[in-house]
């Protein structure tokens, strides 16, 4: 008589898959938000940019809570170029972001790494024109790793925790599978999966269309 073995890392993948293929099967739809260039800046920056004691103007609120894309804009420049008019958003941080795309990376000359956000050691600056001023910035500039924002009750839902990873289909005639995305569990977080201009030009998906998580990959980078 043959005994099955299996240890709880192979028992809890194989209940996660089923509940990823029920998810998957219901449709349950997560939507998108593409994210075009952009900066968050700290208090020490924003003084020096827009003047001292300035503060961030609202325009457009974002599906994460208390996030919004503001009235001020910036220039960042590059060892090759520029790009003007770059959207500040806020609340501020505790430390100055510059968000871009990998195609940005070659019109600006900067070799930014992909990154989870805040994860800035080691990557390149460049600067930042405002208004009133301008920082030369010696780091903090990424190209945002894909990522789905999700609450606790559905991660919970799906066996899933802050920084599993996940594969998510996304598009319709250029449909693709995005391997390796990375899941934000927080109970600050709406159910949104954040992808850039060129991941979204790259499968012709647009902002508030769905995707679908398709398989839980179960491994917790951090």
């Amino acid at each position: 008589m043959s005994t099955l073995n299996i240890t709880n890392e192979e028992l809890v993948r194989m209940v996660t898959k089923l509940v990823i293929e029920e998810l998957s099967a219901k449709s349950i739809k997560i939507p998108i938000g593409i994210s075009n260039r952009h900066v968050h800046l700290d208090r020490k920056d924003m003084d020096v940019l827009f003047g001292k004691y300035s503060e961030l103007t609202p325009v457009k609120k974002l599906k994460q809570p208390g996030q919004y894309a503001s009235e001020e804009v910036v220039t960042l420049k590059g060892p090759k170029g520029q790009f003007e008019k770059v959207r500040v958003l806020g609340p501020l941080r505790n430390q100055t972001q510059i968000e871009i795309s990998l195609s940005d990376t070659y019109v600006l000359g900067v070799k930014a790494p992909i990154r989870k956000s805040g994860d800035l050691e080691g990557t390149p600056g460049m600067e930042i024109i405002g208004p009133k001023g301008r920082v030369e910035k010696i780091q903090g500039t990424i190209v945002a790793e894909r990522h789905i924002h999700m609450p606790p009750r559905i991660a919970g839902t799906l066996g899933l925790k802050n920084g599993d990873r996940v594969s998510v289909e996304a598009g319709n005639e250029r449909m693709a599978i995005f391997k390796n995305v990375l899941l934000r569990v927080s109970e600050k977080d709406a159910l949104e999966m954040h992808l850039d201009m060129d991941e979204a030009n790259a499968v012709h998906v647009k902002n508030n269309e769905n995707v679908k998580i398709v398989e839980s990959i179960l491994e917790n980078k951090g």
